[in-house]
């Protein structure tokens, strides 16, 4: 039996979650019920995409993502962990983390009575290499489908002393065009400028955009809205269990260095990442656990 058809038959439910294979090896599970559709890899636990019904998509996957075993995916919601960014002693270690380029396993699947679909996944100790993490650790993912999104990311200390990690949900959302949106919910917040040397500034006002922006704003646990004129919406972004708040895009220069952002590609994401990273880096005492939750809705202005 191959692992879609056990897949199927184990975790799949009719006519709504089904679990298939690209042509490069990729096995995703793909969710279409009467509130959205979308689709997930599992190599990382990898959301790629949703798009509540009748809305246009809510998430970015860049037209030249590399979707192949043991590459990272431009776009969707990447999850970094345990670390954001480099790591802070080895360059020779992957920028985000372990997570992203391994195998999740699929642990539950569920259609709620308000017909949301959620699914589980989990990456164990096998699967973290640990010449790279030693500590004895595991996470778990949980995506539930609606017309909301809903994510959930929980981290297992699993050993006798604490440990400490950085994490987040990488969300590439879909705009019309960035130089016309704006991000409420930051104002006056501190963040670290990382464009500028991480220097240390203040947010004033909205955040808007006319050129890269790389940022870091911490001690946050506001919740934040995407204003886009350009397709009459607002998207709520709702978090919990986060201290950060990284928000990011590339502009013109950069993206055309990264070979998979598409042409133009940045005019139509921007990046807006519930974390716990920096300043705010999260210490889970032995034998306990951490979660961080966001929740995504769209409205219509």
């Amino acid at each position: 039996m191959t692992e879609v058809t056990n897949l199927n038959k184990q975790w799949g439910i009719k006519n709504q979650l089904t679990f298939d294979t690209t042509h490069t090896g990729l096995v995703i599970a793909n969710i279409n019920s009467n509130h959205a559709s979308a689709s997930i890899a599992l190599q990382g636990a990898h959301l790629m995409t949703w798009t509540p019904t009748g809305e246009k998509p809510a998430i970015w996957l860049s037209p030249d993502a590399t979707l192949a075993p043991g590459s990272s995916i431009r776009g969707g919601v990447p999850i970094c962990w345990p670390w954001f960014g480099a790591h802070k002693t080895r360059s020779d270690f992957p920028a985000h983390g372990l997570a992203r380029t391994v195998p999740w396993q699929v642990t539950n699947t569920a259609q709620r009575s308000t017909g949301e679909i959620a699914i589980t996944f989990q990456l164990d100790s096998t699967n973290i290499p640990t010449k790279r993490w030693p500590q004895p650790t595991s996470a778990e993912c949980q995506i539930t489908i609606g017309k909301t999104l809903a994510i959930t990311l929980t981290t297992f200390n699993k050993s006798q002393n604490p440990i400490t990690i950085g994490e987040a949900l990488h969300t590439y959302f879909s705009i019309s065009d960035v130089r016309n949106i704006s991000i409420n919910g930051l104002d006056g917040c501190r963040y670290l400028d990382k464009i500028a040397d991480m220097q240390q500034k203040q947010q004033t006002a909205d955040i808007t955009f006319a050129g890269e922006v790389d940022r870091i704003y911490l001690g946050t646990k506001a919740d934040c809205i995407i204003h886009d004129p350009g397709l009459s919406r607002r998207i709520y972004i709702r978090k919990k269990g986060s201290e950060s708040t990284v928000v990011w895009n590339p502009w013109a220069e950069k993206s055309t260095q990264m070979g998979d952002m598409g042409e133009d590609g940045y005019l139509k994401m921007v990046c807006v990442e519930s974390a716990n990273t920096a300043n705010n880096l999260i210490t889970i005492p032995a034998g306990d656990s951490h979660q961080l939750t966001v929740s995504y809705h769209l409205e219509t202005i």
